[in-house]
């Protein structure tokens, strides 16, 4: 083997170094998620088993089991099995939990049990970070991000998915009877009677299958949401950003620091929609960063006044783009925004130039709304351009100046739309590879919940090790 770099004899006696920490560099990120967990009060956080028992074999203390976690979630091996392979050949993680190898099964059942501490220990960086300087500035991105479950889109059904199946068994029915048909015409013969004998057990299959199916209908009706899955319970079918794509996972919300793009607060909700999910994460994201005042950046898909009024009373000012959802604008006619509202006079003044005035209050779905309008639009020679009807109307919520002020600081900002997206679009792409194509390994939403919380923390400590070098967080974590 001439001119290639060659390798060394495999029965050559080698001198390796007589410790394990001659393996593991000074700058090893092994020796931050050591000095991190080292730190924490695992009994105030509520793991199980910091106390031994007095009898019975001796378990594993709860920080080797963490410390594996963590290391797998930042190392792209999330699962128990291969956390255990790793744990029996990788040096970093003999370093790291001085040469023990827990089983799978014990892996995994630390993740299980002690899901609501792990999601503590995701704050408790995110604290960290808030003390070292990190989260100064009371500005976030809000977004969410659907996340596939281990449910297969084939076990789930919804509404839509019931009916398209039930109609593909009887569009199958019907063909086999025709075929059924066709056979009994024919002269008989030992391949006519075999090829009936086929059809008769497809028919069969398909009868149990139409059975089994107006089961699940049965438990799907019973649903709140309309909808079940087999294999997880808690998983959902929900709409993606590709036009008839979709997922059966999870909604992950996160609130990203808008500086240093650190995950502040995170969330996992089973609705498919962002709308209801502002006011929750906003004020998770100003609890976490213990500030009065937060300035909230979101996309169009959060945008409800209830919502942003919620905000508004707790001290969040929201940019938020509101949905072009106007049937007169998509006719070629005047929009609600061509008509300008006076405050001082309570009047609208159309684009004619006539008066507007309240004329009406009624209340629907608990929201107060007031309507406005002006008898002068039959003689007005812009109501081809206006409205088909009568006369054109106005309707104004109670708290419409809150929608004003956040139009207001969209206007001024129109380059917060492009920091939203360059803030928490990026944290969802490196949590979705780092996981891999199936991204939860779990099943139901408490323990989804503990695998988003793990994600998150090995996303937020690469992005300080970036930040502040690994030498650096140490000195911050043992300060």
């Amino acid at each position: 083997m001439k001119r290639f770099v060659e390798g060394v004899d495999r029965n050559q006696s080698t001198l390796f170094p007589e410790s394990l920490e001659d393996w593991v560099h000074q700058d090893n990120p092994v020796r931050v998620i050591d000095a991190f967990v080292g730190e924490l009060d695992l009994a105030a956080l509520g793991f199980g088993g910091v106390d031994p028992a007095a009898t019975g074999r001796p378990s594993y203390h709860p920080a080797v089991l963490l410390k594996l976690y963590v290391y797998g979630y930042l190392n792209r091996v999330q699962s128990s099995r291969r956390i255990e392979r790793e744990a029996g050949c990788n040096v970093e993680v003999m370093w790291l939990t001085g040469r023990l190898v827990p089983d799978h099964k014990t892996i995994a059942d630390f993740r299980r049990d002690n899901g609501a501490a792990i999601r503590k220990v995701c704050a408790e960086f995110v604290e960290l970070c808030r003390r070292v300087g990190l989260l100064t500035k009371a500005s976030v991105a809000i977004d969410g991000s659907k996340f596939k479950a281990v449910n297969n889109r084939d076990r789930n059904f919804t509404a839509a998915k019931m009916q398209r199946r039930l109609a593909q068994i009887d569009a199958s029915v019907g063909r086999y009877l025709q075929q059924l048909d066709s056979a009994d015409r024919q002269a008989p013969s030992e391949a006519i009677e075999m090829r009936k004998t086929r059809l008769q057990e497809k028919l069969g299959k398909l009868r149990e299958e139409m059975g089994r199916l107006r089961a699940l209908e049965a438990q799907r009706l019973a649903s709140p949401d309309g909808q079940i899955s087999l294999t997880d319970p808690d998983a959902r079918s929900m709409a993606t950003s590709g036009r008839g794509s979709g997922v059966v996972g999870y909604n992950v919300q996160a609130a990203v620091d808008t500086e240093h793009h650190l995950i502040v607060a995170h969330d996992v909700v089973t609705t498919g929609s962002d709308r209801a999910q502002l006011s929750g994460m906003a004020e998770a994201a100003k609890t976490a960063l213990l500030s009065d005042r937060l300035e909230v950046v979101a996309d169009r898909g959060y945008f409800s006044g209830e919502e942003i009024l919620a905000c508004e009373r707790a001290g969040v000012a929201v940019t938020v783009p509101k949905p072009q959802t106007s049937n007169a604008k998509s006719a070629g006619r005047f929009d609600r925004a061509d008509f300008r509202y006076v405050a001082e006079e309570d009047i609208y003044l159309c684009p004619a130039g006539e008066r507007l005035s309240r004329r009406m209050t009624s209340e629907e779905h608990g929201t107060t709304l007031h309507r406005y309008w002006t008898a002068a639009c039959g003689r007005c020679p812009l109501k081809s351009q206006c409205t088909p009807g009568k006369e054109r109307r106005v309707t104004r919520w109670e708290h419409e100046e809150v929608l004003e002020r956040v139009q207001k600081r969209l206007d001024e900002n129109p380059a917060a739309m492009r920091q939203r997206r360059e803030t928490v679009e990026h944290p969802f792409g490196t949590i979705k590879a780092r996981m891999g194509a199936t991204h939860f390994l779990t099943k139901r939403l408490h323990n989804v919940k503990t695998e988003t919380a793990l994600a998150v923390l090995a996303y937020n400590l690469t992005r300080v090790m970036n930040i502040l070098g690994v030498g650096a967080l140490m000195a911050a974590i043992r300060a």
